[in-house]
C-alpha cells in the first residue's frame, strides 16, 4: 500500500513538473496569453496547494510582462494616429481589463518562495476601453460609408461585414439598423428567371410554374435572390433563361407479340433401375428414387402500349447589365410510357414470372400530351437544379 502512494505521489510530481516547464517555455517564447491561462487553471483548481506554488511566482511574472507588452503597443498605436488602428487598440484594451479580471479572481495569492504575496497591478481600464470602442465604432461607420458611396456590388457586401460588426459592439447605433437592410439589398444579386418556349408545343402551366419556383429548389443564398416575375424598382444583375427548342411527342402505339413457352416440370418419381430393369440400392441397401418430369406447354399473346415525350432545351446565363452572354448548358430529358398485359392458353405452370406479371395487368388508357410533358417536367426539374448547384451564378 505505501508503494502505491509512494508512486501516486511520483507521477503527481512529474506531472507537475512537466506544467511548470511548459509554462517556462510560453514565457520564454513570449506566449504571456497562454502561461497566465496555464496557470489560472492549475491555480483555480487548489492555489494553496503546494505543487502549484511556481505557478503563482510564473503567473506574476507572465502578467507584468503580458501588460508591459500590451500598455507599449497601444501607446505606439495612438502614436501613429491611424484610424485603421482603433481595432487593435480597442482589442488590446479588452484583453488588459478581461486578463485583469479573471488574475483578480484568484487573489490573494501568497508565495512560500518569494515570502510574499504576488504582487498584480491594477488599472481602472473603464473609461480607455469606452473610449476606444467609440473611436472603433466611428472607423467602422466611416468605412461603412465609404464603400457604400461607391455603389459597388462588392463594396456593399463589404459595407454589411462593417455594419454588422458594428450592431455586435453596440445595437441600435446611429441608423446602423437600417444602413445594414441597405448593404444587403444593393449587395444582393437579383436574378431574373424566364422561360421561353420555341418548340412549337403547348407549354402546360403547371409544368411552367413548377419549373420557375426557384424556392423548391434548395439554392438559397444570402446574396442571390431569384425572381420569376420582374418588380419594380429592382435592377436586376443576371438572367437565367430556361429555352425550350423541342418537344416531341410520339403517337401512341400499341403492338402484339405471341410466344410459346415450356418447361420441365417435377411430376413424381420412381426406381432407378440398371440396363437389365433392376432396381438399384444404395450403399445402405435402400432403393434409390429419381425424380420424373414432364414437359408442360403454354402460348402466351403479350400487348405492348407505348408513349414517349423527349424535351430538348438549354439553360442560359446572362449579365443583364454588361448585356453579354455568359454560359450556355445543354437540357434535356425523355419520358417514356409503357404498360404490358397478356393472356394465355395452355398450361400455366409453363409461364415465367414476368409472364405471371403481365397476365394480371389490364389495358390503361393512354396518357395525355400535356400529361407526358409533365411528367418529363419532373426530370427536368432535377437536371436543372444540378445545372444551377454546379454552375453559381458568379
Amino acid at each position: 500500500m505505501k508503494t502505491v502512494i509512494h508512486l501516486l505521489f511520483i507521477s503527481f510530481l512529474i506531472i507537475g513538473c512537466n506544467s511548470v516547464k511548459r509554462n517556462q517555455k510560453f514565457i520564454a517564447k513570449g506566449n504571456y496569453n497562454q502561461s497566465i491561462s496555464l496557470s489560472v487553471k492549475k491555480l483555480q483548481k487548489d492555489k494553496t496547494s503546494e505543487k502549484n506554488e511556481e505557478h503563482i511566482v510564473l503567473l506574476e511574472e507572465a502578467y507584468k510582462k503580458a501588460v508591459d507588452e500590451d500598455t507599449r503597443r497601444v501607446s505606439f498605436l495612438k502614436k501613429e494616429k491611424n484610424p485603421m488602428n482603433t481595432r487593435e487598440i480597442y482589442t488590446r484594451y479588452k484583453d488588459l481589463s478581461g486578463r485583469q479580471e479573471i488574475v483578480r479572481s484568484l487573489l490573494p495569492l501568497y508565495s512560500n518562495s518569494l515570502g510574499r504575496e504576488a504582487k498584480f497591478k491594477m488599472v481602472n481600464y473603464t473609461d480607455d476601453l469606452i473610449t476606444s470602442k467609440n473611436n472603433f465604432l466611428d472607423y467602422l461607420y466611416t468605412e461603412g460609408a465609404l464603400y457604400m458611396k461607391r455603389q459597388n456590388i462588392e463594396d456593399y457586401r463589404s459595407a454589411y461585414s462593417l455594419y454588422c460588426e458594428i450592431e455586435e459592439l453596440q445595437a441600435n447605433y446611429l441608423d446602423v439598423p437600417s444602413l445594414i437592410q441597405d448593404a444587403h439589398f444593393y449587395g444582393t444579386d437579383f436574378v431574373l428567371v424566364v422561360l421561353n418556349n420555341y418548340s412549337g408545343q403547348l407549354i402546360p402551366y403547371r409544368m411552367e410554374r413548377d419549373l420557375l419556383d426557384f424556392n423548391t429548389y434548395g439554392l438559397n443564398d444570402f446574396w442571390i435572390e431569384y425572381h420569376n416575375k420582374q418588380e419594380q424598382n429592382i435592377d436586376y444583375n443576371f438572367e437565367i433563361a430556361l429555352d425550350f427548342r423541342n418537344i416531341n411527342i410520339s403517337p401512341e402505339r400499341i403492338s402484339e407479340r405471341e410466344e410459346r413457352r415450356s418447361k420441365d416440370i417435377k411430376s413424381g418419381w420412381k426406381y432407378k433401375r440398371n440396363r437389365n430393369g433392376d432396381i438399384i440400392n444404395d450403399e445402405d441397401g435402400n432403393p434409390i428414387k429419381i425424380d420424373t418430369y414432364e414437359t408442360v406447354t403454354a402460348f402466351i399473346t403479350s400487348t405492348k402500349q407505348s408513349k414517349s415525350v423527349f424535351v430538348e432545351g438549354n439553360v442560359i446565363y446572362r449579365n443583364l447589365i454588361s448585356g453579354q452572354y455568359l454560359n450556355r448548358y445543354p437540357l434535356s430529358s425523355e419520358f417514356i410510357f409503357e404498360n404490358i398485359f397478356a393472356v394465355y392458353r395452355g398450361d400455366k405452370r409453363a409461364l415465367t414470372n414476368e409472364d405471371l406479371d403481365w397476365i394480371n395487368n389490364r389495358f390503361v388508357y393512354f396518357p395525355t400530351n400535356e400529361q407526358m410533358v409533365l411528367d418529363a417536367a419532373e426530370d427536368i426539374k432535377i437536371r436543372l437544379k444540378d445545372i444551377l448547384k454546379n454552375n453559381p451564378i458568379r
